[in-house]
């Protein structure tokens, strides 16, 4: 569900008390953790935590009026849900998320970027913790910048021969 809010307060107000609750005490984990280069706000309809664009002009690629998304936290009609760039961007950092994840023996229900959780027992606090805390801003941009170029790079590749082509030369 994207809320309308304009601000965290507003999205925390016009939550369910149950929800409220779980979603607060994940946003202070994250809090606590998050590098001080990163900023928190609304972004995309829930709460998200940022490279500003005074830290990195550019902003997302996909808006650049974006600042650059590093993390989300929401509550969607089902569940509610983390997600983690850090995670989805870096394979090195999702085989070590997934791993760790495993020793807590607690179910995973992942998407790319996304942890869902029905109930903050489902989630590991300290491992989303240590999460946040093992990508500063600096080290979240290079990852970007070098899949943003490997992805610019592939468009740029000549394209591969296939059956079809191959008949036609």
């Amino acid at each position: 569900m994207i809320s309308k809010a304009k601000t965290v307060a507003e999205y925390l107000a016009n939550l369910p008390a149950d929800r409220r609750a779980a979603i607060q005490a994940v946003r202070e984990v994250i809090l606590k953790n998050l590098d001080d280069q990163y900023a928190e706000g609304m972004q995309y309809g829930m709460i998200g935590y940022y490279v500003p664009h005074a830290v990195y002009p550019a902003g997302y690629h996909c808006d650049p009026k974006q600042p650059l998304p590093f993390a989300g936290l929401a509550s969607q009609k089902n569940h509610m849900a983390v997600y983690l760039m850090c995670v989805y961007g870096s394979a090195e950092h999702e085989k070590w998320f997934r791993a760790e994840w495993a020793k807590t023996g607690k179910k995973l229900d992942m998407g790319k970027s996304c942890i869902r959780f029905k109930k903050l027992d489902d989630l590991p606090l300290e491992l989303i913790g240590r999460a946040i805390a093992r990508v500063p801003a600096k080290k979240f941009i290079a990852v970007f910048e070098s899949l943003l170029a490997a992805s610019v790079a592939k468009k740029k590749s000549p394209k591969r021969l296939t059956k079809h082509t191959k008949r036609e030369a």
